[in-house]
């Protein structure tokens, strides 16, 4: 079997199988530049939460051809919508165990107890004890969890004027 060489005097434009392969050429450029518009859309979707800037994001992936979403690489947000809301979140429930674990008088800043009624150190009332068994419990509490005994009204401790203001 050999194969016949032509010489390039003898190869046409016309030819139909360069023009049949001229256009899968220009079909798979064009197929490319699509989907990299495409993949920008979508990348700004993720990262971006104003409309306005997805589309205009889109558009810079779209032109200049290919060379699109090169740009809009360099200048788009490091991180995705989702994550930067889920770092958000844990940093929040970090705050709030370290302000648990972290209990302060609100008069005088001495680390206090949960259970503590008032401040050992500035002796400020902290909380209220139930009538019946004797466990600290928020002024603002109408029922003893610990007994249900009915608590009776009354004034309102620092802390929970504290947490009121907020």
């Amino acid at each position: 079997m050999t194969l016949a060489v032509l010489p390039l005097a003898q190869i046409s434009l016309d030819d139909p199988d360069w023009t049949l392969l001229r256009n899968l050429g220009i079909g798979l450029v064009v197929v490319l530049w699509l989907a990299t518009a495409y993949w920008t859309f979508k990348d700004a979707r993720r990262r971006i939460r104003d409309p306005w800037l997805v589309g205009l994001a889109t558009l810079v992936g779209l032109f200049p051809p290919f060379l699109g979403p090169i740009v809009y690489m360099f200048f788009r947000p490091p991180e995705y919508i989702q994550d930067a809301r889920e770092r958000e979140l844990e940093i929040q429930a970090m705050e709030e165990r370290l302000a648990q674990l972290d209990l302060r008088c609100p008069v005088c800043r001495a680390k206090v107890e949960p259970s503590y009624l008032v401040c050992p150190v500035c002796t400020t009332r902290l909380k209220s004890a139930c009538p019946s068994c004797g466990q600290p419990v928020d002024s603002l509490w109408q029922v003893c969890p610990y007994c249900a005994t009915d608590i009776p009204p009354g004034l309102p401790s620092l802390d929970d004027v504290r947490t009121e203001r907020r």
